[in-house]
């Protein structure tokens, strides 16, 4: 049998420089689960101590981790005999950090960013207030979630602290799923929690990259209505600036999913060596390697996706170009061949303009007959002669 518990908010106080901030519990982001083989225990307090099995996940904002970093440091060293560095307490409120890792004798760093709908984040007098900061940008609306904010993931063998922004969709989506998954009383409902603190990282890191694979095919529809637009000769493209805004918006996602696919690649080459799973079973550790693996899949689907998406908007622009040439070189065409048809019979006509009282056909009854029979046949000629030669008409 399953048991499931949520325990209510519970207000508290946080300190700053020895001044009293704030004390909030509505806005709270902090997110306390107990997570065992079959049990999900949420609450809203800091442990004093660690359950007798499974492990702890403290889930913060941004903001909030700042004003607690202190009691979070003291936890860990009550319960994990270790504190995390400060260079890592840099990275980890670090909100332009790009996705790395790092790792200690105690403790594995990782930092993902995830798709966001913009740079928001709360002020420390409101750490859990969303303060509504979206960066101004051109073009279609999926442009706009290329956006990106990073979450850190603080590894410790029995506790996984995560640090996310205030508007942290991913924490919500998969902290209720977490709690689905809990309260579905099965015998096979243990398979589906976490078996630690790493795969719980790997399973929050595969529903971000998730999020990527689902934002590829937004941008796949868009593109190809653009290309639609660029190669139709009976329309005339002049959304250029959503285009480029495309164009840098594809190169800075791949800019992310490389950073992102390099620090899983650190993961798994350091992940035989971590001390930390030393003592794990076999059946948990290749599991454990296998989700590794998975992720790292989903991350190179992303990156070769977005890497054709660059490729395919590029010749795109390129074909549009060569297309308008080719109609500017059909367009000229058309005019010289007009030209050179007309030419000769300018030159007749010329003729006639001349003021000589000697000259044969001006005083002939059927000289202007004649006359225009021989400049309609010498032009049909022409145009016969030009159209043998495929002068007139568009490129196929």
């Amino acid at each position: 049998m399953v048991q499931y518990r949520c325990e209510k908010t519970v207000m508290f106080s946080l300190r700053l420089d020895d001044k009293n901030v704030t004390s909030f519990s509505e806005n709270s982001n902090m997110r306390v689960f107990n997570i065992q083989s079959q049990t999900v225990v949420e609450g809203a307090q800091l442990p004093q101590e660690l359950p007798a099995e499974g492990f702890v996940w403290l889930a913060f904002g941004r903001r909030e981790f700042e004003l607690m970093q202190s009691q979070v440091q003291q936890l860990l060293d009550n319960v994990c005999h270790a504190q995390i560095v400060d260079l890592h307490l840099q990275d980890i409120l670090n909100n332009q950090l790009p996705s790395h890792y790092d790792f200690t004798s105690n403790y594995n760093l990782m930092v993902f960013r995830r798709l966001a709908a913009g740079h928001s984040e709360s002020d420390l007098s409101r750490p859990g207030e969303i303060l509504h900061r979206t960066r101004e940008r051109g073009g279609p609306p999926v442009l706009h979630r290329i956006d990106t904010s990073p979450v850190a993931f603080v590894v410790f063998e029995r506790v996984l602290i995560t640090v996310h922004p205030v508007d942290c969709a991913v924490l919500e989506s998969y902290a209720s799923r977490l709690l689905s998954a809990a309260s579905i009383h099965t015998s096979h409902s243990s398979t589906r929690l976490p078996s630690g603190p790493a795969d719980l990282m790997l399973r929050i890191i595969s529903q971000m990259v998730d999020g990527y694979l689902n934002l590829r095919r937004e941008l796949t529809r868009q593109l190809d209505h653009w290309q639609s637009e660029l190669l139709n000769p009976k329309t005339r493209f002049n959304n250029w600036s959503a285009l480029l805004d495309a164009r840098l918006s594809l190169h800075y996602l791949d800019e992310i999913c490389e950073d992102q696919r390099a620090a899983i690649q650190d993961w798994i080459n350091a992940l035989d060596g971590l001390p930390l799973y030393v003592n794990d079973s076999n059946h948990a550790f290749e599991m454990l390697k296998i989700r590794s693996r998975d992720v790292f899949e989903h991350i190179e689907r992303v990156v070769h996706h977005v890497r054709r998406l660059e490729q395919s908007a590029e010749t795109a622009v390129q074909m549009h170009f060569n297309v308008q040439s080719n109609r500017t070189n059909d367009v000229m065409r058309t005019l010289t061949v007009l030209t050179a048809i007309f030419l000769p019979l300018n030159l007749i006509t010329g003729f006639f303009g001349m003021n000589f009282e000697s000259f044969p056909a001006v005083h002939e009854e059927t000289g202007l007959f004649w006359t225009e029979v021989s400049m309609l046949i010498l032009g049909l000629a022409l145009l016969l002669f030009f159209w043998r030669k495929r002068y007139l008409g568009e490129s196929s």
